[in-house]
Order: C-alpha cells, then structure tokens, then sequence
C-alpha cells in the first residue's frame, strides 16, 4: 500500500514530508521521494529502497520550500526503480499517487498521438501528463485536474502541486483513502491520520469522489458533481507510544505483547459498567432486532478473512444462526442470494479496503443490513454501514497482523455471544 503526505505549510517541508514518510513505513514500500515547490519552480528528489536512500540523495542535493509532496511506492506498473518512484512529473505539475488507474493505456496511447513524451513504466505518469496537458490549453489548476479524474477509470487518492502557485495544493480520491489536516496557518493532506500524527490532530476525512483544493488557510471540498461541500473536521488522538517502537527492536513484537492491552480496552468497549454484561455499543444498540436475524454474512479479505473463518463456528455455536464466509473480492461475482432479513457483517482492519467496501455497498444495495468491524471508526466502511463494532487495537505498523486479528476475534466472538442471549440460547 503507498503513502501519501503534502504539506502547504509556513515552515521548510522536506524535513516534516520525510519524517511523515517514516510513519507510512509499516504500508510496505520499494522506493520513495519528495517534490517541493520554491520560487515558483518545483524539484523533486527520488530513491530506490529505504527512505534512508532518500535522506542520502537530500543531502547531496537538498530541496527548499514550504510546500510539498512526498510518497512512499510499493510497485505495481513498473519495476521498483528511481524512474518509476512517485512523485512524477510533467510541464508544470508534479504529482503523487495511490490506487490504480485501470485504463492508463488509452490515455497514454492519446496523449502520445499529441506528441507527450512518457518516461517510466507507471500508471500513475498519465495523471501528470494528462492535467499537464489540460493546463497548457489554459485550464487553472482545479479545472485541469477535473477535467483529467473525469477520465480516470480505477482508483485514486492523489496530491498534486503546481509551479508558480506557492498557495496551492490539490487532493482527489476514488476507492483509496484521502484525509486533509487542519493545522495553524497550514493544511496538509495524508493517505491516512496517521501519516499526520506529528502534524495535527485534526483532519477530516474526504467522501468518495470528493476534490480539494488547499492553501495554508483554507480548504474547499467539491464531490464528485463538482458542488462544493463541507466534510466534518474531527479531533484524533493517537497516543504516541502506539506510533513508536518504545523499547522493542521491531513493531511485530511490540505489537505482540499488547495484546493483553488491546484485549482488555476491546472488551471494555462491550461490557456493561454496572451489570458486566456483555453489550453492543451504545451507537450500536436499536438499530435493528438481531433476535430476527436470518443467515450471517461474514466478508473480509486476507487476515480478517481468517478472523471470518473462526468466527463462522461461534456464530452457529453460540447464536445458532447459519454462517456463510466469502472473500470480499469473490463475494459480489458469486451473485449471493440475499434475504431481507440477512446481515452481513464486514470486518477490515483499516476500514478502507478496496474489496471490502464495494462487497459492502453490493448487499446494501440488496436491502441487507450491515455491520462492520473495524479498527479506524472513521473510515469509509464505518461511515457506510448500518452498526459499527470498534476492535480499539490502537495503529497497527507491523505488516504482518497480531493485535489487530486477536482483536476482531474478541469482537466476532462478543457479537455472536450477544446475538445467542438474544435467540435465548
């Protein structure tokens, strides 16, 4: 998964842009790098490998500025290379990007027809190219890069900054997670909250569809109609001993033993203060009757999936409703046959998951009630489903999942328990 961060700021960005990149290592990546705007002129600097590679590439050549981009790529059109390393770049544009944009080729085939010269391997170099072109048919800024996502078939989340605009950042966002910062007399954009811990702590987060258009003071959002909108501005607190690695050599093992941690504040989250009974959330409760529930469906993708897996036995056990699993990517091709009186429960630790969240809106639009279980309560599967079931396994850095799958097991299991003394089992 790639890292997003863009700072229009009062303050030399490239070392604020670097240390966010620290925090979106745990995303994975092959190469890094930064582009900043000064003097009205954008440079930019790119590695291969660790960020440690970009440091090194900063020294020898440093960049000024206050206002930048930085991504941190793991690759998927092109070799994980220099050439290929975000951010890209075109006549008067620079760009970062995550997602895929599914129809690149014709673009670029286009755009080459026009005379655009393309010098990597990406998908992501049509987005400069294209807004770049858009531009120099005397297009302002907001109006190239609507015109350019009007094109794009795929998923996005993108930054992108202009020269001789020193005020001025541009984010849009389709299927891949977009957050703007509000800080004092700056804005900021991230691929999560977490890439703006160090930063600010507040943000809000952008719809689907949704464009913004940043300065150091102000934010304007328009959706996908092109209607400008407001987003909510939430407070998020990240503990900074949950972002850190403390006295452990990697985040696996420290992430490891807070599991007891996490369990505990998990259960709290479901357990009556006086009573001790296990309870849903007090947002959760009344939203539909789970005594009349008819076939539970359980759709998540890779670690949560094998959350599904277990849970699929205290479902029957313990509630003794009929459980179906499926994989979000397969669960929509498969034509399921959904009743009214069905719930499908969601379960992502992000709560952006791609798969996760279109299999989300399928049953949706079925009529089905949903539930999701998630670790961001803020994220787009938390926003768009009927019940949202908190895992408050704090951020999860290490790649490979410990807190967070013990986490959605401790729900899974508290959902199916509570839906038992529901059924009067």
């Amino acid at each position: 998964m790639c890292g997003i961060i863009g700072i229009v700021g009062r303050y030399p960005a490239t070392p604020r842009l670097i240390t966010a990149l620290k925090k979106l290592e745990y995303r994975g990546y092959d190469s890094a790098g930064v582009a900043t705007l000064s003097n009205g002129k954008l440079e930019r600097r790119r590695a291969a490998g660790k960020i440690v590679n970009l440091e090194r590439a900063l020294v020898e050549s440093q960049l000024d500025g206050s206002i930048g981009i930085g991504h941190t790529r793991w690759a998927t059109h092109g070799a994980p290379n220099e050439v290929n390393a975000h951010p890209h770049a075109a006549d008067g544009v620079c760009i970062v990007h995550n997602g895929i944009i599914e129809n690149y080729s014709s673009i670029r085939s286009d755009l080459m027809d026009k005379g655009v010269t393309f010098e990597t391997e990406t998908d992501s170099e049509v987005i400069a190219k294209l807004v770049s072109d858009f531009l120099s048919e005397g297009m302002e800024p907001k109006s190239a890069v609507q015109a350019a996502i009007k094109t794009f078939r795929g998923a996005y989340g993108m930054a992108l900054v202009f020269e001789e605009h020193d005020n001025l950042m541009i984010g849009a966002r389709m299927g891949s997670p977009l957050v703007v910062g509000v800080g004092e007399g700056e804005m900021y954009l991230g691929s999560d909250a977490l890439a703006l811990s160090q930063l600010t702590k507040k943000v809000i987060y952008l719809e689907e569809g949704d464009l913004c258009v940043l300065t150091k003071t102000t934010c304007e959002i328009y959706d996908e109609n092109g209607i400008e909108v407001e987003r909510p501005v939430q407070e998020v607190e990240t503990e900074e001993d949950e972002v850190g690695k403390g006295n452990y050599p990697h985040f696996m093992l420290k992430e490891i033993f807070e599991q007891p941690k996490t369990l505990n504040r998990t259960l709290e989250a479901y357990t009556h203060p006086a009573t001790g009974e296990l309870v849903l959330p007090k947002d959760a409760q009344g939203v539909f009757d789970l005594s009349k529930i008819g076939t539970v469906h359980m759709i998540s993708c890779g670690t949560a999936h094998y959350a599904t897996r277990v849970g699929e036995y205290w479902f029957e056990q313990l509630s003794g409703l009929t459980c179906k699993c499926d994989i979000a990517s397969e669960f929509r091709y498969r034509e399921p046959v959904l009743n009214p009186s069905d719930v499908a429960v969601y379960v992502s630790q992000s709560g952006e998951t791609a798969d996760t969240l279109a299999a989300l809106r399928y049953a949706k639009s079925c009529g089905v009630k949903t539930i999701a279980i998630v670790n961001v309560p803020t994220s787009t599967i938390a926003r768009e489903a009927d019940i949202v079931l908190p895992t408050r396994a704090g951020p999860e850095i290490g790649v490979a999942s410990t807190k967070a799958f013990t986490a959605q097991l401790q729900v899974l299991l508290t959902l199916a328990a509570i839906i038992g003394s529901e059924n009067g089992r």
